[in-house]
């Protein structure tokens, strides 16, 4: 396993980030495809022997699950300093006004839930999870600023929005002398590559580290275009609205991708993945695993390289979608 700053940082994480929405307690939140902890264990160990120190998770993963088995796991199965946890606030936590959102009030009460679910005095990343349409940004950055102070957190970061939000978001960082963001979660992989227009040339210009989500577009690149659909495909509301504009031409990416993997021998969850860990300035994508070998073929991918001519038949058939996740 490699480990590479993440942006400018002196933060080291290693070059893959395991994802734990899949891990959580069905019958808590909306998902309930999520893996309980007998089974989430396992795959957390796993992803630690493989040399993955980097491990995202949110608040609102299975209305807090999510926090509860990752924390409980790494304290079984490593170091607290020897981990990179990262988790995100801004979604609805509880139904009254100020259980969401990026307000002082809902960042000071969800920071100290996250520590406590998690079973630690402070996160190495807190994540903007999305835009908060109705907290003036100043508010939220100054409390981000007084979390990392007051040694909650260790370094911030921010999620799917728009790159004139996110510039000015760091404008006014500098402007005021409050903690910058050092990373950018956005969504990015062969079948949304819409963050390749402004979102990673700034990130670029301004030493972001980038940890795309669905870095394998839900699934969808990893089998055939017409495979019988998972369950999470079939339960995941989110997921779906993702993709469902452009049909045509992400089967033919899907196809394309299918061709390449069965000329290298390979899945093609690595020729997809390769994709990805090849753009700029992409750090450590972040892989869901809910089986062993979801993990092997991240690992795998790290030492598949792609051709120049592979990478543009890859590329090719793209057309320009519709924003999404953003929301």
């Amino acid at each position: 396993m490699d480990y590479v700053n993440l942006g400018k940082s002196g933060l080291k994480v290693s070059r893959l980030c395991l994802g734990c929405m899949t891990y959580g307690e069905p019958e808590r939140g909306t998902h309930p495809w999520t893996l309980p902890e007998e089974d989430s264990r396992p795959l957390i160990a796993r992803a630690l022997e493989m040399g993955i120190n980097f491990f995202d998770t949110a608040n609102v993963y299975s209305d807090g699950s999510s926090e509860e088995i990752l924390g409980r796991a790494l304290r079984d199965y490593a170091r607290r300093d020897e981990v990179v946890i990262a988790t995100k606030v801004c979604g609805v936590m509880r139904d009254e006004p100020n259980g969401r959102g990026l307000s002082r009030k809902a960042i000071m009460t969800e920071i100290d839930a996250s520590l406590r679910r998690l079973g630690t005095d402070y996160v190495d990343l807190y994540q903007i999870h999305r835009w908060d349409y109705s907290t003036p940004i100043e508010e939220t950055l100054e409390a981000l600023h007084d979390v990392v102070k007051a040694g909650k957190a260790r370094y911030i970061g921010a999620s799917s929005m728009y790159a004139w939000q996110f510039c000015k978001a760091l404008q006014l960082a500098d402007r005021h002398g409050w903690t910058r963001f050092i990373s950018m979660q956005n969504h990015l992989s062969l079948l949304y590559r819409e963050e390749e227009r402004e979102m990673l040339p700034l990130c670029r210009e301004e030493g972001i580290g980038v940890i795309p989500w669905s870095p394998l577009a839900r699934g969808h690149l990893t089998r055939p275009w017409n495979a019988e659909a998972t369950e999470r495909e079939q339960t995941d509301a989110f997921g779906r609205s993702l993709y469902a504009h452009a049909k045509d031409a992400d089967q033919a990416v899907v196809e394309r991708v299918q061709e390449i993997a069965a000329a290298r021998d390979v899945p093609m969850a690595q020729v997809a993945l390769a994709w990805v860990l090849r753009q700029q300035p992409v750090t450590a994508p972040i892989i869901g695993a809910g089986k062993p070998h979801h993990l092997d073929d991240a690992l795998a991918a790290l030492s598949l390289p792609l051709s120049d001519e592979e990478v543009g038949a890859l590329e090719a058939p793209y057309v320009p979608h519709q924003v999404a996740g953003f929301r």
